[in-house]
Protein backbone atom coordinates (compact mmCIF):
# COMPACT_ATOMS: atom_id res chain seq x y z
CA UNK A 1 0.00 0.00 0.00
CA UNK A 2 1.48 3.13 -1.25
CA UNK A 3 1.70 6.33 1.42
CA UNK A 4 1.71 10.29 0.80
CA UNK A 5 3.41 12.84 2.83
CA UNK A 6 3.57 16.69 2.00
CA UNK A 7 4.67 19.50 3.19
CA UNK A 8 4.28 23.42 3.19
CA UNK A 9 5.90 26.01 5.46
CA UNK A 10 9.22 27.87 6.13
CA UNK A 11 11.61 24.97 7.55
CA UNK A 12 13.60 22.34 5.37
CA UNK A 13 10.77 19.67 4.02
CA UNK A 14 13.05 16.54 3.69
CA UNK A 15 13.19 15.70 7.46
CA UNK A 16 9.83 16.20 7.94
CA UNK A 17 8.83 13.90 4.57
CA UNK A 18 11.30 11.48 6.29
CA UNK A 19 9.86 11.48 9.42
CA UNK A 20 6.45 11.22 8.27
CA UNK A 21 7.54 8.26 5.62
CA UNK A 22 9.07 6.32 9.04
CA UNK A 23 5.42 6.74 9.75
CA UNK A 24 4.45 5.07 7.45
CA UNK A 25 6.24 1.93 7.34
CA UNK A 26 3.75 -0.15 9.14
CA UNK A 27 2.10 -0.30 5.37
CA UNK A 28 4.76 -2.34 3.73
CA UNK A 29 6.10 -0.88 0.97
CA UNK A 30 9.09 -1.68 -1.62
CA UNK A 31 10.94 2.02 -2.46
CA UNK A 32 10.45 5.48 -0.84
CA UNK A 33 11.31 8.69 -2.79
CA UNK A 34 11.07 12.73 -1.79
CA UNK A 35 11.11 15.96 -4.30
CA UNK A 36 12.05 19.58 -2.85
CA UNK A 37 11.70 23.01 -4.23
CA UNK A 38 14.91 24.57 -3.91
CA UNK A 39 16.35 27.41 -5.19
CA UNK A 40 17.50 26.27 -8.60
CA UNK A 41 14.73 23.63 -9.09
CA UNK A 42 13.18 20.63 -7.73
CA UNK A 43 15.11 18.37 -6.28
CA UNK A 44 14.76 14.81 -6.33
CA UNK A 45 15.70 11.46 -4.41
CA UNK A 46 14.73 7.45 -4.59
CA UNK A 47 16.09 4.63 -3.21
CA UNK A 48 14.90 1.00 -3.29
CA UNK A 49 13.49 -0.29 0.09
CA UNK A 50 12.85 1.14 3.49
CA UNK A 51 12.85 4.74 4.16
CA UNK A 52 16.14 4.51 5.93
CA UNK A 53 18.09 3.36 2.81
CA UNK A 54 16.57 6.52 1.32
CA UNK A 55 17.76 8.29 3.97
CA UNK A 56 21.18 7.21 4.47
CA UNK A 57 21.80 7.91 0.59
CA UNK A 58 20.26 11.36 0.93
CA UNK A 59 22.78 14.20 0.96
CA UNK A 60 22.96 17.19 3.98
CA UNK A 61 22.82 19.97 1.16
CA UNK A 62 19.39 17.71 0.11
CA UNK A 63 17.24 20.62 1.21
CA UNK A 64 14.18 22.63 0.28
CA UNK A 65 10.43 23.58 0.93
CA UNK A 66 7.99 23.01 -0.29
CA UNK A 67 7.94 18.90 -0.44
CA UNK A 68 6.51 15.52 -1.30
CA UNK A 69 6.95 12.06 -0.25
CA UNK A 70 6.15 8.77 -0.84
CA UNK A 71 5.92 5.22 0.05
CA UNK A 72 5.11 2.40 -2.83
CA UNK A 73 3.76 -0.89 -3.10
CA UNK A 74 4.55 -1.74 -6.89
CA UNK A 75 1.99 -2.15 -8.92
CA UNK A 76 2.93 -1.51 -12.29
CA UNK A 77 7.07 -1.93 -12.96
CA UNK A 78 9.25 -3.63 -10.88
CA UNK A 79 10.39 -2.39 -7.13
CA UNK A 80 13.59 -0.31 -8.49
CA UNK A 81 14.67 3.17 -8.00
CA UNK A 82 13.54 4.43 -11.32
CA UNK A 83 9.65 3.17 -10.61
CA UNK A 84 9.81 5.00 -7.23
CA UNK A 85 7.88 7.90 -7.10
CA UNK A 86 8.02 10.75 -8.01
CA UNK A 87 8.13 10.92 -11.14
CA UNK A 88 9.02 13.47 -13.37
CA UNK A 89 8.35 14.99 -16.51
CA UNK A 90 11.60 15.09 -19.04
CA UNK A 91 12.84 18.36 -17.94
CA UNK A 92 12.51 17.73 -14.03
CA UNK A 93 10.59 20.61 -13.59
CA UNK A 94 7.00 18.73 -12.50
CA UNK A 95 6.86 15.86 -10.01
CA UNK A 96 4.23 13.45 -8.90
CA UNK A 97 3.12 11.17 -6.41
CA UNK A 98 -0.13 9.18 -7.07
CA UNK A 99 -1.81 6.30 -5.13
CA UNK A 100 -4.11 3.88 -7.13
CA UNK A 101 -4.12 3.01 -10.66
CA UNK A 102 -4.10 4.64 -14.02
CA UNK A 103 -7.11 2.69 -15.60
CA UNK A 104 -5.61 3.75 -19.68
CA UNK A 105 -1.70 4.35 -18.88
CA UNK A 106 -0.89 2.28 -21.43
CA UNK A 107 -2.66 4.42 -23.95
CA UNK A 108 -1.49 7.27 -22.74
CA UNK A 109 1.87 6.22 -22.57
CA UNK A 110 1.45 5.31 -26.47
CA UNK A 111 -0.11 8.44 -27.36
CA UNK A 112 2.72 10.61 -25.59
CA UNK A 113 5.09 8.29 -27.05
CA UNK A 114 4.07 9.16 -30.77
CA UNK A 115 4.95 12.87 -30.06
CA UNK A 116 8.13 12.06 -28.87
CA UNK A 117 7.96 11.54 -24.89
CA UNK A 118 10.43 9.31 -23.64
CA UNK A 119 9.64 7.61 -20.59
CA UNK A 120 12.28 6.40 -17.68
CA UNK A 121 9.85 4.15 -15.36
CA UNK A 122 7.70 1.35 -16.37
CA UNK A 123 4.79 2.72 -13.83
CA UNK A 124 1.51 4.12 -15.17
CA UNK A 125 2.51 7.66 -12.70
CA UNK A 126 4.76 8.75 -15.09
CA UNK A 127 2.27 9.70 -17.70
CA UNK A 128 1.12 12.42 -15.30
CA UNK A 129 3.85 14.80 -15.04
CA UNK A 130 4.06 14.37 -19.11
CA UNK A 131 0.64 15.01 -19.08
CA UNK A 132 0.84 18.07 -17.10
CA UNK A 133 4.24 19.12 -19.38
CA UNK A 134 2.04 18.99 -22.49
CA UNK A 135 -1.06 21.36 -20.79
CA UNK A 136 2.07 24.03 -21.40
CA UNK A 137 2.01 22.82 -25.23
CA UNK A 138 -1.55 22.48 -26.37
CA UNK A 139 -0.55 21.00 -29.71
CA UNK A 140 0.07 18.05 -27.86
CA UNK A 141 -2.73 17.48 -25.93
CA UNK A 142 -5.04 18.37 -28.72
CA UNK A 143 -3.11 16.40 -31.52
CA UNK A 144 -3.59 13.54 -28.88
CA UNK A 145 -6.75 14.19 -27.53
CA UNK A 146 -5.27 12.69 -23.86
CA UNK A 147 -7.21 12.32 -20.93
CA UNK A 148 -7.04 10.58 -17.37
CA UNK A 149 -9.50 7.81 -16.66
CA UNK A 150 -9.55 6.69 -13.08
CA UNK A 151 -10.04 8.93 -10.17
CA UNK A 152 -6.82 11.21 -10.22
CA UNK A 153 -6.82 14.11 -7.73
CA UNK A 154 -3.95 16.79 -9.05
CA UNK A 155 -2.75 19.52 -7.28
CA UNK A 156 -0.73 22.38 -8.15
CA UNK A 157 -0.07 26.29 -7.42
Amino acid sequence: MCGIVGYIGPQDASPILLEGLGRLEYRGYDSAGVAVVARNGLKIHKSQGRVADLAAGMSARFKGTPGIGHTRWATHGEPTEANAHPQTDASGRIAVVHNGIIENADELRAKLATEGVEFTSQTDTEVVPHLIAAAFDPRILIASGLHLDGIVLIRAS
